[in-house]
């Protein structure tokens, strides 16, 4: 016979309705597989940016839900343990709710959490952080340092590219005509956004976005309305045709505001009129260039952009123990919220305990922002990076700020960092490693452990990813300070910087 629980769930599974509910356990529906958990009650935010609910012991993942809601939701995945699925229904919203600022919430698909206060947005990432190193990990933590939240949560980014697309997305279905109506052809649709979630080929027309300041809404309006005027083409990626196909827009702090038009057609005369146009209306454009682009994919990596006016770059400034100044390219990579990106360097330096007498190792260095960024603080900086262009432009800004003790090396560090090398160069003293999102390579995280510096600081964008690392280094390190730090208001996205100490 089945267990009281064993009945219940055969129940669910044939579909029974008006079973008691409560906050933890709901009635199903399930017709051909449709399965429908009705009045759930959200109670958390899981890893993802995804909110959770418990039904009978079952953790359910939701998308577009607040901790603090009871909704209807239909299940996309069904395990045996966990569920995936979407809301389809809302019975009662949470008190925490706000409205969102955006009138594209919920269609763009980024800045997710526009329905939380700030407040409440920050206090669950520094809670998504400390479980998240406690569970993978498995080390002994000190106590989390608050989370450092950003002073601005709009027009905080540097940096943003939009696409041209043929193929709009909306969430509201195309009405039918009637048998016998006259049908008049719509307009061919040509708009300029963010790529869907989840569509290779379907964008979102954007009219105003929160997260660059202008002059970024203004000139992507205007090239749309200009373009259209002029009956130019935009880039359908089905076809792998169309004139206008990306923008990008880097706005500094120093006041530089560069442009880059990608085309997918080799069209000198409409470039010469599209540059001209925004050379007239938009003044303030610093640099403004075009790149063509007539290949299938979107990689700007073996494109050689135009510069079309300005000096083919914009210099940003982190400033620390000095003011710090960077070339920035069409291509090159730069934190993209420049504000909070002092300020996790800031921390990235205190914590590595420097007296202006150690050798600093910065590995994944990129452009060398980080090492550039201490290296008042240290006697030599020894950047590493698989790139050999981001080295190329890490050398550039450390000529750039007048640096003599940096020296920065294209290769995997593997490889790179021997012990010719380190006869060379010298033992680090303190290494600090910011790889992606995928973490360290199991390699590199033994030669750290062969090299064993006093200190490493590990700053990262993905807590899972370096609770997993923290968790092997922990042969000869120990955790002693941990530090969130919150470069993305709205989204789910956290950045997170660990000191750690050689044991004894």
């Amino acid at each position: 016979m089945p267990s009281g629980r064993g009945k219940v769930l055969q129940k669910l599974h044939r579909g029974v309705r008006g079973l008691p509910a409560s906050g933890y356990f709901c009635p199903v529906r399930n017709k051909k597989k449709n399965i429908v958990l009705e009045k759930l009650l959200v109670l958390d935010y899981a890893a993802e940016g995804k909110s959770l609910a418990r039904t009978d012991g079952k953790v359910i993942f939701i998308e577009n839900a607040v901790p603090g809601d009871v909704v209807d939701v239909r299940l996309q995945k069904n395990k045996k343990d966990w569920a995936e699925g979407v809301v389809i229904h809302t019975h009662s919203l949470s008190a925490d709710r706000t409205t969102p600022f955006c009138d594209h919430f919920g269609i763009c698909g980024g800045c997710k959490w526009q329905t939380l206060p700030y407040e409440k947005q920050l206090a669950y990432k520094h809670r998504q952080v400390e479980e998240t190193l406690k569970r993978i990990g498995k080390v002994p933590l000190p106590e989390l340092m608050p989370i450092l939240g950003a002073p601005e949560t709009t027009h905080y980014r540097n940096k943003i590219e939009y696409t041209f697309g043929t193929r709009e997305y909306t969430r509201v279905k195309p009405v039918k005509a009637e048998q016998g109506a006259e049908i008049t052809a719509p307009e061919p649709f040509r708009g300029v956004g963010f790529h869907a979630k989840g569509f290779f080929d379907k964008i979102v027309d954007i009219q105003t976005c929160y997260l660059q300041a202008e002059p970024t809404n203004a000139i992507r309006n205007a090239i749309r309305i200009f373009a259209i005027a002029q009956n130019w083409s935009f880039y359908d990626i089905r076809s792998h045709a169309g004139f206008l196909r990306t923008m990008q827009v880097r706005l500094c702090t120093t006041g530089e505001l560069m442009v880059n038009v990608v085309v997918g057609e080799n069209d000198p005369e409409k470039i010469q009129t599209l540059m001209a146009f925004l050379t007239k209306e938009f003044p303030s454009i610093t640099t403004l260039l075009y790149t063509i682009n007539t290949k299938w994919n979107d990689s700007m990596n073996d494109l050689v952009p135009v510069v079309y006016s300005g000096k083919g770059y914009v210099i940003e400034t982190l400033t620390g123990e000095r003011a710090y100044h960077f070339k920035i390219g069409p291509t090159s990579f730069f934190q993209t919220n420049t504000k909070q990106a002092e300020r996790l360097y800031t921390v990235t330096r205190d914590f590595a305990d420097l007296t202006g007498n150690e050798i600093v190792y910065d590995l994944y260095c990129g452009t060398g922002s980080i090492g550039i960024f201490v290296s008042d603080k240290a006697k030599k900086i020894i950047g590493v990076e698989m790139i050999a262009a981001a080295i190329d432009d890490a050398k550039e800004n450390a000529a750039l700020n007048n640096l003599q003790s940096t020296a920065f090396f294209a290769g995997d560090v593997i490889d790179v960092c021997d012990d010719t090398f380190f006869e060379t160069h010298g033992r680090p003293d303190v290494i600090i490693t910011d790889p992606p999102r995928a973490g360290m390579h199991d390699k590199l995280i033994q030669k750290i452990l062969d090299i064993a510096a006093p200190t490493v600081v590990y700053v990262s964008c993905n807590p899972a990813t370096q609770a997993r690392d923290l968790n092997l280094l922990a042969e000869k390190y120990e955790v002693t300070r941990v530090q969130p730090v919150d470069m993305f208001p709205h989204t789910h996205h956290i950045e997170n910087v660990v000191q750690l100490k050689l044991k004894p």
